[in-house]
This record gives C-alpha cells, structure tokens and sequence, in this order.
C-alpha cells in the first residue's frame, strides 16, 4: 500500500509537480490541524476537573478546513517555487557549492529569515480573520502571538532545515518540507488555539524586559 503510494506520488510529482505540491501541502495541514487539535483537547483534559472532562472530543471541521485551504492556496504553490529558486539562486549568484556547509548555512537562513516570518504573519493574519475577528482584534492577536511563536518555531525549523537542504536531494525538499508541515501546522494550530497560555505570558514579558533593558542602556 505504502509502495504504491510512494510510485503514484512520484509520478504525479513528475507530470505534475506544482498540481501534486499544492494537494499534498493541503492534505497535510489539514491533516495537522486536526492533530492539533486533539493535542490541545487531551491538553485541556488534564487541567479540567468538572464533568465537561468526559465530553466526547468533536473536530472543528471549520478549522480544519481553513487550514487546509491555507496549504492548498499558500503553502502549496509557494514552497514549491521558493524552493526552486532559492536553490538556483544559491548556486548561480550567489555560487556556493552545494552541499557544502555555507550552502547549507545560507540556505537556512534564507529560508528562516525571509519565508518564515511571513508565512507566520500570513498564517496568523488568515486564521484570525477567517474565524470571523476584526482587524483590531487580529492585529493584537498578531503583535501577542508573533515574537514567541517565531521563536519557538524557528529553532525546531532550523534543524529541520538543515538536514533537509544538506542530505535531502533537490527533487524530494519538497516532499520533505511538506511531511514537516504537518507537523509545523499541527504546532501553528496549536499556538493559534492558545489565548494567554503560561508560556507565551512569560516568553512576551520577557522580550518586553529585554526591550527595556536595551532602550535603557542607550539612554546610558
């Protein structure tokens, strides 16, 4: 069964690359939204202690497919052409070696300085809206969530990143990429579900404070 998904998946990608980007990036982050949120279902579990614990866990089908929609309309088409270029890019004007560690290092931080924040910012943006908020209210959903959230995703993507562009041949960074964003748009649906989790409490306070510090070393 695996065997043969794996040949039909070549050959579409080979007749039909972008076609076979688009629909696989939109199953996955369908599909990671959904994980996403049966962790946070089994998450809030833990903390209820009132008869609402025992509800049966329902998807939020809405969700789902916003998210998926997101794969199929951005993630899809440009990842695809991104990745294409960025390589080509890398290796004719910039005219490193492939494979080598200043390709590779170039290479992510291409990728993780220019693509992620705004895929980030598209994401947060779409979601926010797509759920029916103002643009008052996304954009302070927005400014809360951004800092934290690229923090915490740009350190796992990094090394992701990194044996992908380093090991992976050109022709499957995609396939990669789009297996990782199930699990980044299973984290992403995560993080949009959470209002004013703990965590991101104290990861905003503590930029602020470092903001601070540094506004007030400039005085001094």
């Amino acid at each position: 069964m695996m065997l043969r998904l794996w040949k039909f998946y070549q050959k579409s990608l080979a007749v039909h690359p972008v076609k076979t980007q688009i629909t696989s990036s939109g199953f996955l982050w369908g599909l990671g939204d959904v994980t996403a949120q049966a962790i946070t279902n089994s998450t809030m579990k833990k903390h209820r202690h009132n008869s609402d614990a025992d509800e049966e866990f329902k998807i939020n089908w809405k969700r789902v497919a916003l998210t998926s929609m997101y794969g199929f309309g951005f993630v899809g088409p440009v990842c695809h052409f991104w990745y294409l270029g960025l390589d080509r890019f890398i290796r004719l004007r910039v005219q490193l070696q492939p494979k080598s560690m200043r390709f590779v290092a170039t290479k992510v931080a291409m990728d993780g300085l220019i693509y992620g924040p705004c895929d980030l910012f598209l994401f947060l943006t779409y979601m926010g809206l797509s759920m029916g908020k103002c643009v008052d209210q996304v954009k302070e959903e927005v400014k809360r969530k951004f800092l934290p959230t690229f923090i915490l995703e740009g350190c796992v993507s990094s090394v992701v990143q990194v044996v992908n562009f380093r090991f992976v041949p050109v022709h499957y960074q995609l396939l990669y990429s789009n297996v990782f964003c199930t699990l980044d748009s299973a984290f992403l649906s995560w993080v949009e579900q959470q209002q004013d989790a703990t965590w991101k409490q104290w990861l905003t306070s503590f930029l602020a404070l470092e903001n601070k510090k540094a506004r007030a070393d400039d005085v001094f």
